[in-house]
């Protein structure tokens, strides 16, 4: 294919900058539209670009169908966790009031795990799914 170099060069470029507006999405959840849901999905989206456009052992090299099925259980972990200690520090479960020496400080740690695990768990469902896809048609 005459276009390949231009697709895989292109999408060298462009990928650090989905990856980065991931994050941004990520973090700027707690102030406007977004959050972990959102984040998880652009972030899997860049590992299913990659893999669409490098191959899929090239894209399994960087993350791993075993890494993608075990994030889904860690993010739920994650999020539970989150209120678990919430209840064991005295609070209701996802009270995140409880979680920081002020209560402001502890929604912005409560809300910034919730979503990193709602990410986590997001991410690894898509790429699982894609993965299982992608083994089935061959």
């Amino acid at each position: 294919m005459s276009l390949d170099l231009i697709l895989r060069v292109g999408t060298k470029l462009i990928l650090p900058f989905i990856l980065l507006f991931a994050l941004y999405v990520q973090f700027h959840g707690d102030y406007g539209p977004g959050g972990g849901f959102q984040a998880g999905v652009i972030a899997a989206g860049t590992i299913i670009l990659y893999a669409i456009t490098f191959g899929i052992r090239a894209a399994q090299r960087v993350v791993p169908r075993i890494v993608a099925e075990r994030m889904v259980p860690l993010g739920i972990l994650i999020f539970a966790g989150t209120g678990a200690v919430a209840m064991l520090l005295g609070g209701n479960f996802l009270d995140y009031s409880v979680l920081a020496h002020d209560p402001v400080h502890g929604h912005e740690w409560g809300i910034f795990l919730v979503e990193f695990g709602v990410l986590v768990t997001v991410a690894g469902t898509m790429l699982s799914l894609f993965y299982a896809f992608v083994e089935r048609g061959r």
